[in-house]
């Protein structure tokens, strides 16, 4: 199995909170100026993979969140899915 392949499937297996630990990393890395330039390439490689993980994380729980739905009594009576717009 390819780096890259293990890769992608090390990012897939991170939680949300993870993953960002993981890009705040990467960020500190690249921002520090410190690592080679094919160092410096590899983790850009790698903070883009983590940030589309991020993404992709953040619209999966977007899509489970729901709007609790009142009656004239203000009591909860259901759910319904939440409109973000």
């Amino acid at each position: 199995m390819s780096a890259i392949a293990t890769d992608q499937q090390d990012i897939a297996a991170l939680s949300f909170e993870e993953a960002m630990a993981a890009l705040e990393g990467v960020v500190a890395k690249l921002e520090s100026g410190n690592a080679p330039l094919e160092q410096s390439i590899d983790l850009y490689t790698r903070g883009t993979k983590l940030k589309a993980h991020c993404e992709a994380k953040l619209k999966d729980a977007q899509a489970k969140i729901e709007k609790i739905t009142l009656n004239e009594n203000g009591e909860a009576v259901g759910t319904q899915p939440f409109d973000v717009e």
